[in-house]
């Protein structure tokens, strides 16, 4: 006969019980929050072009600090193999969006050695920025004619975002020196590019052309930048929450009040204001990441929205390098509107082009779906992993029957 089992022994009295056991290392939902409100926050810009939407969110400054903690993290292995495996993952899915691009300027016309704003033979060596983003693609700023399918700035509007894939990768390959820095005189590595921006930022340097810009962006955006680094390292963290915040109140008022003295074309929008962005994004962004409250998985009615967090997040790329072109692409497919039977009068013209922007909101989004599934596969094979066409999370297995 078997002996019985016997019971677990009791703790001792005035023993604590055994630690848990430590969390699983995963994805933190709430950084994949931020960065999902950040890419549908630029959409909504591209769009509507609100520039008060540049002062609600500064969508760019989250990113590229969001993307900053994850290259501290990434960082604890050897750098150059890091560099390697995120310009890896970054260039297949701009290869394919160059591809359609360039396909679509030059059979609309563009011969980039008779482009008088491209310097001829210079020109086709720029196109090299579109296979590697050191520099800026050029594209023509006048294709078509304004009676074609698109309006005649739609070469200019589909290139637009490929200053973020610049600046991204500047900020890849610097990474190890800034994080060395950092580890070392973080105060002075935070505040650097705040001071940089003061300089080439306001006119006291004036750096011209594309040199120019790519050196301002990484000013402006480069304390969001360490800021990630911050982040990773818990330097945040051992900072008083009232004074990060006081501080970070202080230098948002100084940007905003910056901004009011040099309002640029589109008033209060502070992507044309290089000192206001720096300040008001670095600001913003030490609030948001000393509230972070490092989620494992999204709380409450934030729940409702998990796939399509994790989708964004799975096809950020994707997202950010189309979304312009397919915005420029609800044009003519709403035209088509205007040929229907029943919008023939004047009344039903006049509602059509009443709403005619929110047709293009409502319309953006399935064609972003559709080019999530025809090109966003491309970044798993970029990241090396089986390509997936709708990765939100849901894992898709052979159903069991009940007995």
């Amino acid at each position: 006969m078997a002996a019985p089992a016997t019971a677990p022994a009791a703790p001792a009295a005035g023993t604590a019980p055994p630690d848990p056991a430590p969390k699983k290392p995963g994805r933190d939902r709430y950084l994949d929050l931020l960065r999902s409100i950040a890419l549908v926050r630029v959409v909504v810009y591209h769009l509507f072009g609100w520039a008060w939407l540049t002062v609600l969110f500064p969508s760019m400054g989250v990113m590229f600090a969001l993307a900053g903690s994850l290259m501290a993290r990434s960082l604890n292995r050897p750098a150059l193999g890091v560099i390697k495996g995120r310009v890896r993952r970054l260039l297949p899915p701009l290869w394919a969006f160059s591809a359609v691009a360039l396909t679509l300027m030059f059979a609309n016309g563009w011969n980039i050695l008779k482009d008088p704003d491209h310097g001829g033979t210079w020109g086709v060596i720029d196109l090299v920025n579109y296979v590697i983003p050191l520099g800026a693609p050029p594209f023509p700023w006048h294709l078509g004619s304004e009676s074609g399918l698109l309006e005649s700035s739609w070469a200019i509007e589909a290139a637009g975002p490929l200053w973020y894939l610049r600046a991204y990768l500047w900020f890849v390959i610097a990474s190890p020196l800034l994080l060395w820095a950092f580890r070392r005189v973080p105060w002075t590595t935070l505040l650097a590019p705040l001071a940089l921006t003061a300089i080439v930022g306001t006119g006291i340097v004036n750096i011209p052309g594309e040199t120019g810009n790519a050196v301002s962006d990484f000013a402006v955006y480069g304390g969001c930048w360490v800021l990630g680094f911050a982040h990773h390292e818990g330097v945040l963290k051992r900072i008083p929450r009232y004074v990060a915040v006081s501080c970070s109140a202080l230098l948002m008022a100084f940007g905003l009040w910056w901004a009011s003295g040099h309002l640029g074309p589109d008033g209060w929008d502070l992507n044309d204001i290089p000192m206001a962005q720096a300040t008001w994004s670095f600001g913003f962004v030490v609030i948001l990441l000393q509230y972070s409250p490092s989620w494992q998985e999204l709380p409450g009615k934030l729940a409702r929205w998990d796939k399509l967090v994790t989708l964004s997040n799975n096809r950020a790329v994707t997202i950010y390098l189309w979304h312009n072109m397919l915005i420029m692409a609800t044009v003519p497919i709403i035209d088509q509107a205007y040929n229907l039977p029943f919008m023939q009068s004047d009344r039903a013209v006049g509602a059509l082009d009443t709403t005619y922007m929110l047709w293009m909101f409502v319309l953006v989004w399935p064609l972003i779906a559709l080019t999530i599934v025809a090109f966003g596969w491309i970044e798993d094979i970029a990241a090396r992993r089986s390509p997936r066409l709708w990765p939100n999370g849901v894992k898709r297995g052979r159903s069991r029957r009940r007995s």
